[in-house]
């Protein structure tokens, strides 16, 4: 994946002016006198407009955060023999998440607005033609500009030591969308081990939005080696079909007798790299939409739709939404290239994304689900991850 470098990103860093946390302790805000269970230096991540989150659980979970990027920086996990784990990639400090920014790494970012690719980055809504900016081959990718969601500083709200909430604005025209949006996004850290996640939205203009996040797991704990051992299980009987670019065609495929059938649980890396399917070799391996079952279904709460699990650590991971759809990536693109916690060069499949959503480029497909959100509308979403061991 060809890397873009942001001017904005290049400012953000030079007036970041790092110093440490000092005596800030308000709820689900680390000191700077302690590091976090999974070994942060609260220091590292403050400047005079971020800092690091932290919540925690009665059961011992602890789970990171900072407001660049509204991004979860790692998830602390008991494994099988009760020894805590980071489940999630991601850097040490604030000045490497802006510097990896600008390569175009979203490790655990919030993105928005529109996650995945839409096309050429054009739409048209109630006869307005839009273009985005382009960023990935000839298409816009997570919202396409070097302000997008992932790329900017989020308002912190600490709401206690369980609850977390982030917000941001975007106004009409910003990245080519339109609409003035309001946002918040509100991370929960349960007493059963489950980071929930609920997207809020509200606009005054008609407009397109598919809120997710770009989570990194490796249910290993250990990101110096591919994790293609990994089982998963997806409920979903079909996905959307990409072309060359990893854009989507239109065509809706079943996954009966391909690779990409995990209806039941099947090691990752059996079939990744199996050519002789168009799809895995247009997508690079795994980097495609899953079509959920029961996507047409309205429910009060959000659904089990897969399981990941990893045979050494013990460590499952049950995920659950009320999104049509879930983006799996396998981490092809990562390359070395990346230095993360502790020194970590990240290899290639070293961890694995689940970007619930709505459809790819659904702004230019009627037939899919609707993402579009009008005034007097609520944007709301909820994607839960819950981790045990067996």
């Amino acid at each position: 994946m060809k890397k873009k470098i942001f001017p904005v990103l290049a400012a953000i860093a030079a007036g970041l002016c790092l110093t440490a946390c000092g005596s800030k302790t308000e709820a689900g805000t680390q000191s700077g006198d302690s590091l976090t269970l999974s070994g942060l230096n609260p220091a590292d991540f403050a400047s005079d407009s971020t800092a690091l989150y932290v919540l925690r659980n009665e059961a011992g979970m602890e789970v990171c955060f900072t407001n660049f990027g509204g991004r979860i920086v790692s998830i602390m996990v008991p494994d099988k023999d009760g020894n805590m784990t980071d489940v999630c990639l991601g850097h040490d400090n604030i000045a490497d998440y802006v510097k990896y920014g600008a390569e175009g790494c979203n490790f655990g970012a919030l993105i928005g607005r529109y996650g995945n690719r839409i096309a050429k980055g054009q739409f048209t809504l109630d006869g307005e033609n839009y273009q985005l900016p382009i960023n990935n081959g000839p298409n816009s990718l997570h919202g396409g500009g070097p302000i997008a969601f992932h790329n900017r500083i989020w308002q912190a709200n600490p709401i206690d030591e369980q609850n977390l909430e982030f917000s941001t604005t975007s106004p009409d025209g910003e990245d080519g969308y339109p609409g003035n949006i309001d946002v918040k996004v509100t991370y929960t850290l349960t007493d059963d081990n489950a980071l929930q996640i609920m997207y809020t939205a509200t606009t005054d203009k008609a407009t397109v939005l598919n809120l997710t996040n770009h989570c990194y797991f490796n249910l290993s704990g250990d990101p110096s080696k591919d994790c293609l051992d990994e089982i998963l299980q997806l409920d979903a009987d079909q996905f959307t079909a990409v072309d060359p670019d990893v854009a989507v065609t239109g065509e809706v495929l079943s996954v009966e007798g391909t690779p990409f059938d995990f209806r039941t649980p099947t090691a990752i890396g059996d079939r990744i790299d199996d050519e002789s399917n168009e799809q895995i070799k247009n997508g690079h391996g795994y980097d495609h939409n899953w079509i959920l079952n029961g996507a047409g279904e309205v429910t009060s709460t959000p659904r089990s739709f897969g399981t990941l699990y990893d045979p050494n650590s013990g460590i499952q991971m049950e995920m659950f939404t009320d999104q049509p759809g879930v983006q799996f990536y396998a981490g092809n693109f990562l390359d070395g290239s990346f230095v993360g916690k502790k020194g970590v060069k990240y290899p290639r499949r070293s961890a694995f994304c689940f970007e619930t959503q709505h459809y790819p480029d659904s702004p230019n497909h009627p037939e899919w689900p609707s993402t579009t959100l009008r005034p007097g509308e609520v944007y709301l979403t909820y994607t839960i991850y819950k981790f045990t061991t067996k």
